[in-house]
């Protein structure tokens, strides 16, 4: 058993967008408070032995400069990594999936000695995303794939009780637990949504799709 509620209020969702380099973006903000000190954050978010015990399994040239692969997802190039210095750390890699580039940059913050803040954030240029995929899903498409990630973390690292192998990820989604998991993440994007400007008709539109389309029971991407 996971305690799906309090993992969804642990996570803090945000949405917005700006100018970078003269493109407009979309930046989603995903966080979450780990309780664990900022080198072991930092090692199971880069040590490729650990990667694969609550994300995925990774391989590549992990350094400023190499490439990853995620298996059966994305890829890209690491361009930065920071490691623990007077209590922050920080590292950003380009994230390519399916012909598409956007990137991601994760930032680790020390609360005390045995907490840390970990908050990811996924920026994607507007002209780069498929025609009408952001006005079906919605911020969803990306952020409850996100929502997966910090709850495997946060099972990891002992944030939340109960055990979810990555190997019984997909099988765990689909169950009636994982349904209701899903169905809390998408409303929660919904509501970021919202905060960011979306109309609430349009915010709930789109987390039924993005629900359904990671439950198999609505539309493609």
């Amino acid at each position: 058993m996971v305690d799906v509620t309090s993992q969804i209020n642990a996570v803090t969702r945000t949405l917005r967008t700006e100018d970078i380099d003269g493109s407009p973006s979309r930046v989603q903000t995903i966080a979450q408070d780990y309780p664990a000190g900022i080198d072991d954050v930092w090692d199971a978010t880069t040590n490729a032995e650990r990667i694969p015990r609550w994300f995925l399994p990774i391989s590549g040239d992990l350094r400023v400069g190499g490439r990853y692969q995620l298996t059966g997802n994305a890829g890209g190039e690491i361009l930065s990594c920071t490691p623990p210095a007077d209590g922050a750390a920080h590292y950003r890699v380009t994230w390519e999936f399916a012909g598409g580039l956007s990137w991601v940059s994760v930032r680790l913050t020390s609360l005390d000695d045995d907490r840390t803040r970990f908050e990811l954030k996924h920026t994607a240029r507007i002209a780069d995303v498929p025609a009408g995929m952001w006005e079906t899903f919605g911020p969803g498409a990306l952020g409850i794939g996100w929502d997966q990630c910090l709850l495997g973390l946060a099972l990891h690292l002992g944030a939340l009780a109960g055990q979810i192998s990555p190997e019984d990820a997909a099988a765990w989604s689909l169950s009636d637990e994982g349904r209701a998991f899903t169905r809390a993440a998408a409303d929660g994007w919904g509501d970021a949504d919202v905060a960011a400007g979306a109309a609430p008709d349009v915010a709930a539109r789109t987390a039924e799709a993005s629900y359904g389309f990671y439950t198999g029971t609505g539309p493609e991407a």
